[in-house]
């Protein structure tokens, strides 16, 4: 227990070092774009509560089918059975779906 305690200690002594030597030493020369109220510089256009395009979340779809089929695939690739392969080929027919409608509503066609 008293092993525990010292980690602890000495884990929080540590991080609080380290998170005051970066702000310490940190350099610091704001310019009107890092200090607007966007990263990127730009000044808001719209209202906040506009409509988000349909494009976004079909992107969104888009990235999460192919991460959850590599997510899947990679262990799938360790434990070959007559079962598994079944049950990924009906996975992999449902992200195909989804891929079809992505491609079909236009969102891998960029301008």
């Amino acid at each position: 227990m008293k092993d525990l305690f010292i980690f602890i200690v000495i884990a929080i002594v540590l991080s609080a070092v380290i998170s005051g030597a970066s702000f310490v030493l940190a350099i610091r020369r704001p310019t009107s774009e890092k200090v607007s109220a966007y990263e990127c510089g730009f000044d808001p256009f719209l209202d906040s509560r506009h409509k988000f395009e349909v494009r976004f979340f079909l992107v969104a779809i888009l990235f999460i089918i192919f991460d959850l089929e590599i997510s899947i695939l990679f262990p799938w690739a360790m434990i070959i059975s007559p079962a598994n392969y079944w049950i990924v080929m009906a996975f992999l027919f449902i992200l195909t779906i989804g891929l079809v409608y992505e491609w079909k509503k236009g969102a891998l066609e960029w301008e």
